[in-house]
């Protein structure tokens, strides 16, 4: 017969624990829970706040809603545009500006852009700038200023008003001054399209005639057929243009003028003379016979 003995399993020694609680130990315990249900409250309490919060704002906004249902035609019939004030036009008609903001009818003043109005304004060729202004109850005022016209451009049989940037205004009235300078040799495709080139071409050919006007007499006539080579005219006397700048070639005819002594600049005839300022250590002036 065989006995079977199970070792006796031995814990390991280590501090010696007492499990015993008292009264200090009952008291610590009772304010950890007491410490705990004052945290629970206290976040009961702030999601209450926020709940109420977002209550109190979503009936807020369904009142400001409802209100606004109410009050919208009143407000719009308040505010409704009955008159518009067009100010600074001349070659504009108000009604031009009109078309132009395309405003719906029994529109009020809360509903609109100004913003928006005056860059519908803006896109018309003969306003530069454009600022619109609300005033209740029912007046929408606009301010523009116009482009000023610098010079005629003839392509082929049509005559076009232009002013100093190179922009194109529009046709040549017969009210428009028709003493303005005269550009010919312009390419009406891109005039018309607003190239850049082209109207860089245009703003310097201005300048120049500008120039001129100051010290010679009679319009002045530019031919932009080659963009390197601008020749101007004013009573049959021509002027030959290089690559070189404008105005200093200008200048440079200035400075010799006084010592030109020919028919051309004594106020004799001047049909068929030529000044060349091609060169740039040279004039050339070149008469007929």
């Amino acid at each position: 017969m065989r006995v079977s003995m199970r070792k006796r399993s031995v814990r390991s020694a280590g501090p010696r624990q007492n499990k015993w609680k008292g009264a200090r130990a009952s008291q610590i315990a009772d304010a950890q829970q007491q410490a705990h249900r004052t945290k629970l409250l206290v976040r009961v309490r702030r999601a209450l706040r926020v709940s109420g919060w977002i209550v109190g704002l979503a009936a807020a906004a369904w009142a400001v809603l409802a209100s606004s249902r109410e009050m919208g035609p009143v407000l719009q019939r308040w505010l409704e545009i009955r008159e518009i004030q067009i100010e600074g036009i001349h070659h504009v008609t108000k009604q031009d500006v009109l078309d132009k903001l395309a405003l719906k009818p029994g529109l009020a003043l809360n509903q609109i852009s100004a913003s928006y109005l005056a860059e519908r304004a803006r896109s018309h060729p003969w306003i530069k700038e454009a600022s619109v202004e609300r005033r209740p109850p029912h007046t929408l005022h606009i301010s523009v200023l116009e482009r000023t016209p610098a010079a005629v451009v003839r392509t082929g049989s049509d005559h076009w008003l232009s002013d100093e940037t190179g922009a194109v205004l529009g046709r040549l009235g017969a009210q428009d001054d028709v003493t303005l300078p005269l550009l010919t040799g312009v390419d009406a495709k891109l005039l018309a399209q607003g190239n850049a080139r082209m109207r860089h071409t245009v703003q310097s050919a201005v300048t120049l005639a500008r120039l001129m006007a100051h010290t010679m007499d009679g319009r002045v006539e530019l031919d932009l057929t080659h963009p390197s080579n601008f020749v101007a005219s004013t009573k049959g006397l021509r002027f030959q243009f290089g690559d070189d700048a404008l105005v200093d070639q200008w200048d440079r005819f200035q400075k010799v003028k006084a010592s030109l002594k020919t028919a051309a600049f004594e106020g004799k005839k001047r049909e068929g003379s030529e000044v060349d300022l091609r060169y740039d250590n040279r004039v050339i002036v070149r008469e007929r016979g």
